[in-house]
């Protein structure tokens, strides 16, 4: 093809990514070429580059799983998909197997995650099977005021959070608390506030101006852990919360997205009878906790990796709607300037999350 197809790929732990020329041929029966709109910098991705957490593929390896793009060719079998605009799940299930065929989609042993198991988005195009494809209305994405590239996010940072709120059964009249209101965390905030829910968001920050967004994010109570005495004061101060409300003091939803020690052992610290604890961050360290905590109180933790496929479209439904704001949450950055993007995240001088833009 005439054009500068090219991904950028990481060599080995911590060295610059290069760009890499990217030779397109036609698709394999049941698979697409997709043109790259952008691709989101998940703190996955971080923990590939920098923190020497090896991938299933070898080196070299584009890395980047939360991905949005245009259909531009299609294999055998995948022609109806040709010219659609799409949202590629972070991990794509066979849709074939036992698993799949009895909905466990995100334990399916031959799933692939672009950017671990197969080459990812930081690239011009990818090719992937039509399995799970989220088909994008550009009618809606217009009328919504955001860009194809901008819902990249969609692939992880919303539909993560959204599949433990789903899983947990989050509704109207429950009490959710969300600990570590970074990416994920500003996002289940959202998603819980979309459902219904009651949300008290704990955050170490102390910026008045992003306390202030958390609260426009849906958030009805913002604490600080840092400014009591202790987790037990923490929990004293939402019991109040909740008598004020109305609200149970059962049966309360935690979702940790803090992917820290602090944040998980608060989870366990704010447990009630019939608590959820929804894990969504993710860390490499290794804690100390008193599983008998779950038997004592009835309670119960989820983990949630990926999101099934069918959960895609309703929560681009609710991206789309208005529900869950994306714009003031994400920053298109140029493909070219990804190492970068990629330190500035690291170093937490950013604000948004970086999209990559080919």
């Amino acid at each position: 093809m005439a054009f500068d197809a090219h991904r950028w790929v990481m060599t080995a732990t911590g060295q610059p990514m290069v760009k890499a020329p990217l030779e397109i041929g036609t698709p394999k029966p049941g698979e697409v070429l997709v043109e790259v709109a952008g691709c989101g910098v998940c703190h996955t991705d971080l923990d590939y580059f920098y923190n020497n957490v090896r991938t299933n593929h070898p080196l070299p390896l584009a890395l980047g799983h939360e991905i949005s793009g245009r259909v531009v060719d299609a294999g055998a079998g995948a022609e109806a998909w040709l010219g659609k605009s799409v949202v590629i799940p972070a991990v794509i299930p066979c849709g074939t197997c036992d698993l799949c065929r009895r909905g466990k989609a995100t334990i399916c042993r031959d799933q692939k995650m672009p950017g671990y198991d197969i080459q990812g988005g930081f690239a011009t195009h990818i090719e992937v099977p039509i399995i799970g494809l989220c088909p994008v209305d550009e009618e809606r994405l217009s009328a919504s005021g955001l860009t194809l590239a901008e819902i990249s996010v969609l692939a992880d940072a919303i539909t993560t959070p959204y599949q433990a709120a789903v899983q947990a059964g989050i509704g109207p009249g429950d009490l959710v608390i969300v600990i570590g209101v970074g990416g994920l965390g500003g996002y289940s905030v959202q998603v819980a506030s979309a459902l219904g829910a009651a949300v008290v968001a704990l955050s170490s920050k102390t910026d008045p101006a992003q306390i202030e967004q958390i609260r426009r994010s849906g958030a009805d109570l913002v604490l600080n852990p840092r400014q009591f005495a202790s987790i037990k004061d923490v929990k004293a101060e939402i019991l109040g919360f909740a008598r004020e409300r109305g609200l149970r003091s059962t049966e309360w939803n935690m979702m940790e997205c803090s992917g820290s020690l602090p944040g998980q052992e608060a989870a366990f610290d704010l447990m009630v009878d019939g608590a959820t604890i929804c894990v969504i961050g993710y860390i490499m360290a290794k804690g100390e906790y008193r599983l008998s905590k779950l038997m004592a109180h009835n309670a119960k933790a989820l983990g949630n990796w990926g999101c099934p496929p069918d959960l895609y479209p309703p929560a681009l439904n609710l991206v789309l709607s208005g529900k869950i704001n994306v714009k003031d949450f994400v920053e298109c950055r140029p493909l070219a300037a990804i190492n970068e993007a990629f330190a500035a995240t690291n170093e937490h001088r950013l604000t948004r999350r970086a999209i990559l833009v080919p």
